[in-house]
This record gives structure tokens, sequence and C-alpha cells, in this order.
């Protein structure tokens, strides 16, 4: 081959050069590989040795510079992947999620399976490649979640990450798990030596990561993860809200969190519970599947006169005696507690315990104390599964990010009336709001609690999950494994019939106009709202009109009918209010206790 004569380069016999016509760079990057191609081990691996044909089987199929030989698979120097890939040096790390899966978090087994098969979508095209990548859990994070799970550490956001795996396993998807940059970095085939790149390890259609993950993968991929932007999905315990999320409205208006301002679109974050209706509730599973043996054994446990406390850590006991002396007058009180806490001598303290032996004690109790933190925490959802009522302290002043130390770096301004406000909503006879501090109102709730039945939303059981997050990567990624809405939203899903409209007065925002109607605020339909004609056919009949970033309450219009519309995306907000600006709020209704899903969604 003549262009390769003066570079001394044979053309092999048994290797004859395809046409290079659409491949520019590929002359050049033989030249490079003649020159280079011992520079570095990394090439001797993937079969590089000397010859023409070498290069080029190199360079068209592990990197994409040149031609694939004719005869030749394209096989882009992948393996085949299995449904479940660890991608891992740090497999202590996952495997402690695994073992949390295997122990009770996620186990329903046939009747998971069967729930699948035969109420779920069935996928036409080949499954999504999706990568799970738990930042918090690596060694290059420093928190030491998963070693501290079993000795009194949090656990809830390690559950909600089994629930996640098992459900994406349980619906048949191409699932990697990653825990450290060097997976990471595998992964998504990031130069590690001096080779050049290699191509990504796994095409991910989708990519389940959190906070921390995030930075990790904005740090490895430098400017190109912007490539994976619209494909990544947050999990976000307490939510982000969107002028905390858009980086230069955060900065503009002093809103200072270290979580905040990565411009993603405000439903790309997945929180534990449904805080507000700008993220996306993903949610856990509270109901466990116990082996026989488990079973037989809670049977056989007898409800007593008696109330297990919330609470692992000793800093959660202070200041709380008073509140346990008068709920002690009433009955037996036990602890799941570390041994160096200082509580009441009449506590009988077990110690951290195991799931199992925690569904015991609560099978034995007729109430679970809350003693105000942690706050929404999975906890009180298991008690009221095993048939406990709960004490849901109420939080004087509301606590947040203005007066909260814990909540102050968290990206949103939510008020917390209660130590778990979800349970709040759930109300009496399974939750009971009660005011540590004022023991008449502590003996009025006691001498009204009557034995209760097990009660668990629909949200927070299996087949809950199963259908949520079926319908949630089919909808919001789409048939053809591309994001279809989430960075370029028409407003196709949810179904634009379920779009019901409401205005907000002054003060008000779109999150409360929706509840008061009974209904819940859709940002997928902002930008249906977003434009003078559209809005017109809802009554509003606007005299001016221009479109604004100076605001995160639009679309909205004031008294003199002069309407405003968003001009920046990003900032569509359900929460925010205006005390000038009436709010148009695009709602829609929601199943009962499944709230992440309207009743045109199934």
């Amino acid at each position: 081959m003549s262009i390769f004569l003066d570079e001394q380069i044979k053309e092999d016999e048994n290797c004859p050069l395809p046409p290079m016509d659409k491949y520019p760079d590929c002359k050049e990057k033989l030249k490079w590989m003649k020159n280079m191609w011992m520079s570095d081990s990394c090439y001797s691996t993937y079969g590089v040795n000397g010859s023409l044909c070498s290069f080029l089987i190199y360079l068209s199929e592990v990197e994409s510079w040149c031609p694939v030989l004719p005869g030749r698979a394209v096989t882009s120097g992948r393996k085949p992947q299995k449904p479940l890939t660890v991608h891992s040096g740090h497999i202590i790390l996952i495997l402690i999620i695994l073992i949390l899966l295997i122990m009770g978090h996620f186990r329903q087994g046939q009747r998971a399976l069967n729930f699948a098969s035969s109420a779920l979508t069935s996928f036409v095209p080949p499954p999504p490649q999706i990568l799970v990548h738990p930042g918090a859990v690596t060694d290059e994070a420093g928190l030491k979640i998963a070693y501290t799970a079993f000795n009194g550490g949090p656990l809830g956001e390690l559950v909600q990450w089994s629930d996640l795996i098992s459900t994406i396993y349980i619906l048949g998807h191409h699932l990697h798990l990653s825990a450290s940059i060097s997976d990471l970095k595998g992964i998504l085939g990031v130069n590690t030596g001096s080779c050049p790149p290699h191509q990504s390890a796994v095409e991910a259609n989708l990519i389940y990561t959190d906070i921390i993950g995030l930075r990790q993968i904005q740090s490895v991929l430098q400017t190109s993860w912007i490539k994976y932007k619209c494909m990544i999905r947050v999990l976000d315990s307490f939510g982000t809200e969107p002028d905390f999320n858009h980086a230069a409205w955060a900065q503009k208006h002093n809103l200072k969190s270290p979580f905040g301002g990565f411009n993603l679109i405000p439903m790309q974050f997945y929180t534990m519970f449904p805080h507000t209706p700008d993220n996306t509730f993903l949610g856990f599973v509270v109901q466990h599947q116990l082996s026989s043996e488990e079973t037989q054994q809670l049977k056989a446990v007898k409800r007593q006169n008696q109330a297990l406390v919330y609470g692992k850590s000793a800093k959660f006991w202070e200041g709380k005696w008073a509140y346990l002396d008068t709920i002690h007058k009433y009955m037996e009180i036990h602890g799941t507690v570390d041994g160096s806490a200082q509580i009441p001598n009449y506590v009988k303290n077990h110690g951290i315990v195991t799931g199992t032996e925690v569904q015991a004690l609560l099978r034995q109790s007729k109430v679970f104390v809350g003693l105000s933190f942690p706050y929404e925490g999975p906890a009180p959802l298991e008690a009221l599964a095993n048939g406990c009522v709960f004490l849901n302290p109420r939080l004087h002043p509301p606590q947040s990010s203005l007066n909260s130390e814990f909540f102050s770096r968290k990206p949103n301004i939510r008020e917390v009336t209660s130590q778990h406000p979800y349970a709040e909503a759930i109300r009496e006879p399974y939750v009971w709001m009660v005011d540590m501090h004022n023991s008449t109102d502590v003996e009025r709730v006691l001498t009204a609690i009557l034995n209760q039945s097990p009660y668990i939303p629909y949200e927070f059981t299996c087949e809950g999950m199963l259908q949520r997050v079926n319908i949630l990567i089919e909808k919001q990624v789409g048939f053809v494994w591309v994001l279809m809405e989430f960075c370029h939203s028409t407003g196709r899903w949810p179904p634009p019939s379920a779009l019901q409209v409401v205005k907000a007065e002054v003060g008000t925002s779109c999150k409360e106009a929706c509840q008061r109607a009974g209904l819940i605020c859709e940002p997928a339909f902002f930008p249906e709202l977003n434009s003078l004609k559209n809005i017109s056919h809802y009554g509003v009949d606007c005299q001016t009109s221009e479109f604004s970033d100076s605001h995160v309450v639009l679309p909205a219009y004031n008294i003199q009918k002069h309407c405003l519309f968003q001009s920046d995306p990003l900032l569509f907000s359900c929460v925010r209010s205006d005390e000038s600006l009436i709010r148009i709020c695009p709602c829609r209704d929601y199943i009962k206790d499944q709230i992440a899903l309207c009743k045109a969604c199934i």
C-alpha cells in the first residue's frame, strides 16, 4: 500500500486494508501506533505485536479510529454482559449491600418474581444497561457507611440502595455495580495509564448514583460528563429544590449548599419520601420476606404492654427523660441502643440487634416511641408494618435549613413539622402526633391508643416499588433507551389527559394549591402551561405578557393581568410562592398510596 511505503510498514497479505474514506484520522493513528505501541504494556494485552494487522484491529475494535477489517465481527471490545455484573476491586462494599438484600430488605422471592412477570410492562427492546454507583459507600468518600451499618450506624441510604438494586434485577434489566473510582473509570472507559482512552466497558442507558457519586463522575469524566448528564438519576434523601439546583440562581440569591448547583432537571433527584413534587419519589420497601423458621418465631410472639424507643445512639436520648418517664407510667420501655448510652435505668436495653430481632420486639410492643430525631428514617414504617402505633413528636418550631444545623447544608428550605412528616400524613389510629414537652398531651395519646392491625402504604410494599420503578424506567427513559423528555420535555408523560390546571392565590405555592384540590403538582406539565396561547384555554386572559428568568413561580400573573412566563426551564418549581403573583399550576391526580403515579399512568 503506497501510503505506508514511506513509513516502512508492509501490508500483511492476510490483512488487506479496507477503504478509509470515512476514517480521516486512521492514517495518523497508524503512524502513531507504529512508533509508540511499545510505550505502554496495555497495547500488548489487546494483542498489538508490531504488525499492521494488530494495529488495525486495535484501532478499529478497541478504539474507533479505523474501519473494521473485512471478515471480522464488530465487537466494540466488549464481552456479552450478564444481567448482574459487579465491577469492584472494593468487593466488600458491594457484598455488604447484597447482604442487606439477603438479610431481608427485599426478600420477596417468588411473589415478587410472579408480580414482575404478570403485572408489569413487558419491554419490547433489549433491556437497558443500568450502572449503579453509590458514591457514599466508596472508600474515596471516607464516610464508612457500609462498615458501620451493623454497629448502630445509619441504615436508611443502604436500605434504599439495596431495594433499588433488587428492583432493577427483578425487572430483568442489565445491572452493573460499581463501588470505587477505579471501578467507575473502568466502566466508563476512562484512561488510567498512558494509553489513549478505551471505549466504555458498558454503554449505559441509565446511571443511578448519589451526590457524592455525581461529583466522582464529574471528576472522572471532566467536561465529557455532559454526555451522561441526562441519563443520571441522583438518590437524594432529603431532596433538592429547583432554585438550589440552579447554580447561577443559587449564587445570585445566596442559597448556600455544598449539595446544590448541579443544573440537572429537578426530577432527576430521587428521594426517600415524597417530599416535593419537583423531585421524583423513589422510596424503598418496608415489608420483609422471612424464612419459615423466622415466620414461626414471630407468630409465637405475643403483644405486651410495652413500648420500643426509636433511637440507637445515646445523643438521641438526651433531654428526653421526662417524656420517657411519662410513658413509663403506662407501659414497660425497651431500647436497642449502644451500650455506652446513658439511659433511664428502667429501660430494658437489648443493645444493637439484627433486623429479625427488631421485628420481634416490634411485634411484642404496642408503641414505637419517636424522640424527635433521626428525621424521616424507614423505622417508623417498619413499626407500622409490625402492628405498632408510632408516637411522632411535633417540632416546635418546624426545622429547616434556615434554623437547623442538621438541615443547614441541605439544598432546600422545606420545613419539617415533625420527626416524620410522611408518617404525620398517615394520621390516627396508626400515627399519633405528640408534644414531647407536654406530659398532659403525652398521657392523652397513651390512654387513647388501642391495639392496631399492621399497616403498610402500598407505595412502600414490594409490589408498589416494582410498579413505580418499572414505569419510571420505561417512561422517563423511553422505549429506545434515549432520554426523551428529561432534557427536552414536551409533556408526553404523564399523559396530557392527566393535566388539571389550578390557580394558586398570592402567597400560595402550587404544591399547596394542588393539595387543597386533592391533587399533586406535576412539574412535567409546566412547559405545557408556559405559553400565552395555552393558558388562555384555562381562563387566563393576559392583557400583556413577557418571558422572564427572574422568578421561580412562573407561569403567573398579577392583578393587572400582566402574565409572566418562564424563560429558564430549570427554574420551574412547585414549592415556591410570591406575594404579588397568582400562579398557574399544573396538577394531576394520583393513585391512592402510590403518589408518584397518576391514575392514567398505568
